[in-house]
């Protein structure tokens, strides 16, 4: 059997429980942790297993549990961070606040590059398709390996459910177009791994979902 081209293994961290992503291209062994919101010596220690050459740290939304630890993960390793858009300024400008409010650590940053719809991020010959899917935060953004049939959502949709909408700049109607003009069309095949949780694949949220399913949309 070949060999895919991409891998990832879900390392769960902070008190929240957050799916950080460490994702790899399995011919340079080069990789990148999506989401590091903290307990950094576990996410170390998985890379290290692994065998994975940490190259940048993508980021889907700047609230804490997703990167208020990203800052120091990216200067022990030497790397940028990527995402997310500039729309969740007034949220990793402020991740020292939240981190105090939910007592877990938080470290104010910008990243290296704020990303839009239609950038695309690399990680060893892997190329990354971003997708912007505002609601759940402003400036949200999805990442998806075609060729995979993969997409990294974030905070947009769970298996069985969907993205918080009652923080601060959250907008319901607008996270529900966002699954729709967006994440469906990737096709019903897709995987997808989410902030919190088990994977799923569009497929089966289409059918299941009470809040996307394609009958609950219908009503």
């Amino acid at each position: 059997m070949s060999i895919p081209p991409l891998r990832a293994a879900i390392i769960p961290v902070t008190p929240l429980q957050q799916n950080c992503t460490l994702l790899w291209c399995t011919a340079t062994m080069r990789g990148a942790f999506v989401d590091p919101g903290g307990d950094l010596p576990q996410l170390r220690a998985a890379a290290a297993q692994h065998g994975v050459t940490i190259e940048k740290i993508i980021l889907t939304h700047g609230h804490i549990d997703h990167c208020g630890e990203a800052k120091p993960l990216a200067d022990d390793y030497g790397v940028q961070i990527e995402g997310p858009h500039e729309e969740d300024r007034f949220l990793t400008s402020t991740l020292s606040e939240s981190g105090a409010q939910y007592g877990i650590p938080g470290i104010n940053f910008e990243p290296d590059r704020w990303l839009v719809e239609g950038d695309t991020v690399t990680v060893g010959d892997l190329v990354l398709d971003v997708y912007e899917t505002p609601g759940h935060t402003p400036g949200h953004v999805i990442f998806h390996h075609a060729p995979s049939k993969l997409a990294i959502v974030g905070d947009v949709l769970f298996a069985g459910s969907v993205g918080r909408t009652d923080f601060p700049r959250g907008n319901h109607p607008q996270l529900i177009d966002s699954i729709v003009t967006k994440l469906w069309p990737l096709g019903d095949d897709t995987t997808f791994l989410p902030g919190h949780g088990p994977a799923s694949t569009f497929a089966h949220e289409r059918a299941t979902n009470m809040f996307v399913s394609d009958s609950a949309l219908a009503a």
